[in-house]
């Protein structure tokens, strides 16, 4: 009889172990990247930034914003190789008005950002995430989940046509957090794809 009640006790604190553990479970998934770019896809539009010499200089960032002032805003900013690797970066904050504009004015300091259409964005997001990927370099991890805060945005509303690499090729150029073994594969990467003459790339001395 004892050990009937302890297996029904084990069982009943068993189960409510895995009523806890679903409870939390379902807590947290707001907190997760899926769930934040949901959440933040529901926003109002707020603001749309590019690096105005992305296709002159390679590489820019690129912002969408959604949110007020009164609720806050979240920040999706990609980093865009035009030249060679496509997005490079990507990542959500959730920012209040006086840090979205210390955020802004620091990207500023160092890139020229001009306002554009959402469409717009999501059209040369979308397309340099396609060549680059064609040339064998994937986009960044959290591209795919991040991507989706554009909501309802039609990238087929944009008429622009993009031209990707430089004077018609890739043109690799090394970033300063790449190490020596990434830049040597890549390149190897790009002689077995494209030929020897197929690229360029330019690497510090």
């Amino acid at each position: 009889m004892g050990s009937n009640i302890a297996a029904r006790r084990a069982a009943k604190a068993n189960r409510r172990k895995a009523l806890v553990a679903q409870k939390r479970k379902a807590e947290l998934a707001p907190a997760s990247l899926q769930g934040r770019v949901s959440r933040a896809a529901a926003a109002p539009f707020h603001e749309c930034l590019l690096n105005a010499e992305l296709f002159t200089g390679g590489i820019g960032t690129l912002v969408f914003v959604r949110g007020t002032r009164t609720t806050g805003f979240s920040v999706a900013a990609f980093l865009i190789d035009a030249w060679c690797l496509g997005v490079k970066n990507a990542y959500l904050r959730s920012l209040a008005a006086d840090e979205l504009e210390t955020f802004l004015s620091i990207v500023e300091t160092s890139e020229p950002l001009e306002p554009i259409d959402p469409s717009h964005a999501r059209k040369l997001l979308r397309e340099v995430a396609r060549w680059s990927r064609a040339i064998g370099f994937d986009p960044h991890p959290d591209f795919r989940a991040i991507e989706p805060i554009f909501g309802d945005v039609n990238a087929d509303a944009c008429d622009t046509t993009f031209q990707f690499g430089h004077e018609g090729k890739p043109f690799y150029i090394p970033g300063p957090t790449e190490s020596p073994g990434q830049v040597k594969l890549r390149i190897k990467q790009m002689r077995e794809r494209l030929g020897e003459d197929g690229f360029e790339f330019a690497v510090a001395a």
